[in-house]
């Protein structure tokens, strides 16, 4: 009976690991199999060292868990801190680049692009990295700084500069970002794997100002036609 907790953790490690695998299938149009994932996938093997240097972290292993995180970083190119709090499917499309911070912490269903730094601002203490919710889209290159939250569906753009809270539901474009709201519509997996065709709050804005000049221009068309 002893052995009984050891067996469920490790149960539970596989099963998480297979239900990564499966997010994997679904987001990759390029995933062919679940052996070729595990095998040949680096966001896959980050994720292995990760639950092994968070597992060492925890039981105040510190040494050893930077160790295997970067000796991690030294194989796949991604480098997550042992401190990190990570959910349930993961995923890490190519992944060169991606950093993520020792009090940062990711919900379920999290979709990562190559570039992604999850960082801090240099001037917070503690608590100096941000939180993602629940089944947010990370756009290659795009930079999260700061211990605030990105809401739960949020999508950020590729290249966008996020420095402050991101509400549910929302997406994020430029630098510095900023946010138009998307109706609280989740998207599917085929429209969310698109970086680039999202909304730019500033094309709409400018979009609502043109539209406000004609109605003024037609107005001021209509006094001049009646003064005449």
């Amino acid at each position: 009976m002893r052995y009984e907790p050891r067996r469920k953790g490790r149960r539970a490690m596989f099963n998480g690991l297979r239900e990564t695998i499966r997010a994997y299938k679904l987001r990759d149009p390029a995933a062919k199999s679940g052996i070729e994932i595990f095998l040949l996938y680096p966001g896959i093997h980050a994720y292995i060292s990760y639950k092994l240097a968070h597992w060492l972290y925890r039981r105040r292993r510190y040494f050893l868990a930077r160790a295997v995180s970067q000796w991690s970083r030294f194989v796949t190119g991604i480098e997550i801190h042992p401190g990190a709090v990570i959910g349930r499917r993961l995923v890490i499309d190519h992944g060169t680049g991606i950093i993520i911070g020792e009090t940062a912490e990711l919900g379920d269903d999290v979709l990562l692009y190559q570039g992604v730094t999850l960082g801090g601002t240099g001037k917070d203490t503690g608590k100096r990295h941000p939180t993602i919710g629940n089944n947010v889209l990370i756009g290659a290159g795009a930079k999260v700084l700061g211990p605030f939250k990105v809401g739960d569906n949020s999508r950020i753009a590729a290249g966008a500069v996020v420095l402050k809270e991101i509400p549910p539901d929302s997406t994020a474009v430029g630098v510095p970002a900023r946010v138009v709201r998307v109706a609280g519509v989740r998207p599917d997996f085929a429209s969310e794997l698109d970086q680039v065709n999202m909304a730019d709050p500033v094309a709409i804005e400018l979009s609502a100002v043109r539209e406000q000049l004609d109605v003024l221009e037609k107005k001021l068309l209509e006094l001049e036609s009646n003064k005449s």
